[in-house]
């Protein structure tokens, strides 16, 4: 290794002092700790917004052999507060890569805490639930720690989407990338129907495969007015409105909550992924809760109730929406490691949602068809 590593220095709120070693930004940071069991796409998932906020602990052992480059990027930063994995490598092998892991990590000032038991940490997160955290490069005192970690908010006390939505308004023409056709982005179909799409905390790879169904895409900042859309719907303007993936609790999000609510009245065709699903769930009088330690991976069953299929998915949720939202909507979709809704149709209503993430990246592609499906709504809604 070029240079040597660091001493890192880690404090959980359950009480447990651990010293691993760094590879990332010299720091001091807090966030909450998950796991996650894909075994490639550790780029994907640091550059995805919906983890701001948060420490990845990868059961995927070893980390880092692929390097990194810019086609590879979910958003135009790393989001993450850090990853964590058993070994670095420092020495990449791919002819994509165009930079290590650890210079990557370092100019998006992101940590990386290597040499250190993963499977202890993801076994006392599954005993124990998500927990927050804080590590240090500067810090060695174990009091110290403890007191700057019981200072800081927790994850669900900070609006993370202010952070990661875009700030103004912009066009998304780029479809869906196919490495059999020389690792290259497939031309963009016709567009047949036009969407604005408001960022949570959107993945780039979700707005390509909408691209790739044939619908035109205009991303619009988390602040958005209700009003607006309806007006824009009206005249035609767009078919449709998707809210995309994000980071952080959706009960603090009342602002965006109240504005959906305007969009569900107005019977506008809505398609929503991840946080997105959770929101339609409040806005719609069901609050979500938090689970264990949630969903993070790229190898999760999910049962298809329309078909029978069982389809394996790319997860990242911390919320889900409860069980007696059967009352105004239909499941679509069902976990089956531990039976909890991944899927809805509203009733009487042009509005569907997915808790999983059907543009996978990581991960299988199976679920993708759910864009096609977006597209065939709005279409259904014009003629009726």
């Amino acid at each position: 290794m070029s240079n040597p590593l660091k001493k890192v220095y880690i404090y959980l709120e359950n009480g447990t002092y651990l010293e691993a070693k760094s590879f990332g930004a010299d720091t001091t940071v807090v966030g909450e700790m998950v796991f996650n069991t894909s075994l490639t796409g550790y780029q994907e998932i640091m550059s995805d917004p919906s983890y701001a906020g948060q420490f990845v602990t990868f059961t995927m052992p070893e980390i880092g052999n692929v390097g990194v480059n810019e086609q590879d990027m979910e958003s135009s930063s790393a989001h993450a507060k850090g990853m964590i994995v058993r070994k670095y490598q420092e020495r990449y092998s791919n002819f994509r890569a165009e930079e290590s892991l650890a210079t990557f990590l370092t100019k998006h000032n992101v940590m990386g805490i290597c040499d250190i038991d993963t499977r202890f940490l993801t076994k006392m997160l599954r005993d124990e639930g998500a927990m927050m955290m804080i590590a240090s490069t500067k810090i060695s005192d174990k009091e110290e720690l403890k007191q700057l970690l019981a200072d800081a908010p927790r994850i669900e006390d900070v609006n993370y989407i202010e952070e990661v939505s875009t700030k103004k308004t912009y066009k998304h023409t780029q479809s869906t990338y196919n490495k059999m056709s020389g690792f290259e982005y497939e031309d963009a179909p016709k567009v047949e129907a036009n969407i604005a799409v408001i960022d949570f905390g959107v993945k780039r790879n979700i707005l390509n495969e909408i691209v790739s169904a044939g619908i035109g895409v205009e991303v619009i900042p988390n602040d958005f007015k209700a009003d607006d859309l309806i007006t824009q719907y009206k005249n035609k303007t767009i078919d449709g409105v998707f809210l995309s993936n994000g980071p952080g609790d959706p009960l603090v999000l009342k602002k965006e909550q109240e504005q959906i609510k305007i969009l569900i009245a107005a019977k506008i065709p809505i398609f929503a992924i991840c946080l997105g699903h959770q929101l339609l769930s409040i806005s719609h009088g069901y609050d979500t809760f938090k689970l264990k330690f949630g969903h993070h991976g790229g190898n999760h069953p999910v049962k298809n109730e329309k078909t029978g299929l069982v389809e394996i998915t790319a997860q990242n949720h911390n919320y889900n929406v409860p069980d007696n939202i059967i009352e105004i909507a239909e499941v679509t979709h069902t976990n089956l490691f531990d039976n909890t809704i991944e899927g809805l149709k509203y009733k009487d209503e042009p509005i569907f949602s997915v808790q999983h993430h059907p543009e996978a990246s990581p991960g299988p592609k199976e679920s993708a068809y759910i864009f096609g499906e977006f597209l065939t709504l709005m279409q259904n809604a014009r003629v009726s």
